[in-house]
């Protein structure tokens, strides 16, 4: 669990930095995706966020392999609200009483799953799952195609859906690789669906995040990485909670949940300008 908290925190401060260097990549001068993408990797925070990126998923890939994927999961939209308390440090983001509140509503909900989850389960699932990844996969991009007709609100939400089920599709697969030797990652269905469900939902959040509300594209985002896979882990990889204390995961996991939902318009990194817009205090 200490793992999970790990890699929200690095998530979410990586989220600030990159949106500092990425404001300052912008106001060097005008150019397209590209060029304001180059100035940035020139940035120090911007590099700074990538190695937290980087090091947060390694802390993901050690917690899913300790705990259940359900308290991953909450602790991964967990970061939304590290986003938020650090963009009020460093980007001077205004919070309202709201989500002040909904920062510890989440705190609340990881200390419940903390106090309730037992240890990872020890089953295998069974072998089509492994496979149906894959066919998860195919449905994601597939779903994200189908969003392009939608209109704006519809868009924003199927994308950041089909999102939130790629990156489900990366913690069931963490779980599902057995073997780390060159032939048997090379012959492991879950390892593709590990690869191309990541690289499936990086691409339809982008999008989402150019096309649609920040706010809907989230709450499909936290919905999509988080339901699906603890459902998964309970029915089919053996995840349990402590004996007795099923009802207090239960609640711990939706209590996280809805204060990650309310934090949602941190999905994207947030500007300056938005200081002003974070409601009635």
């Amino acid at each position: 669990m200490v793992c999970a908290l790990a890699a929200a925190v690095c998530f979410g401060t990586a989220t600030v930095l990159q949106a500092i260097a990425a404001r300052a990549a912008a106001a060097t001068g005008p150019g397209g995706d590209v060029a304001l993408l180059w100035r940035a990797l020139r940035q120090w925070r911007y590099l700074a966020g990538l190695a937290l990126d980087g090091l947060g998923f390694v802390f993901q890939v050690l917690a899913l392999r300790s705990v259940p994927i359900y308290a991953v999961g909450a602790a991964l939209a967990a970061s939304l609200a590290v986003t938020a308390v650090v963009a009020a440090r460093l980007l001077k983001v205004r919070l309202s009483r709201v989500e002040w509140a909904a920062v510890g509503v989440v705190c609340a909900g990881l200390a419940l799953l903390g106090l309730a989850s037992g240890a990872e389960g020890d089953e295998s699932g069974p072998g089509w799952l492994r496979w149906a990844l894959l066919g998860a996969v195919a449905g994601v991009l597939l779903l994200g195609a189908a969003a392009g007709r939608l209109p704006e609100r519809g868009r924003a939400l199927a994308l950041g859906l089909g999102s939130g089920l790629g990156f489900g599709v990366v913690e069931v697969a963490v779980r599902l690789v057995d073997g780390l030797t060159p032939v048997a990652l090379l012959t492991d269905p879950a390892v593709y669906a590990l690869l191309l469900g990541g690289g499936a939902a990086f691409l339809l959040l982008t999008s989402a995040l150019q096309r649609g509300s920040v706010t809907t594209a989230t709450a499909g985002l936290v919905l999509g990485e988080t339901v699906a896979p603890a459902l998964i882990g309970v029915v089919w990889l053996g995840d349990r909670t402590r004996p007795g204390l099923g009802w207090l995961a239960i609640a711990g996991f939706a209590v996280a949940v809805a204060g990650a939902l309310a934090l949602s318009r941190f999905g994207e990194a947030p500007v300056e300008e938005r200081a002003g817009t974070a409601g009635p205090p």
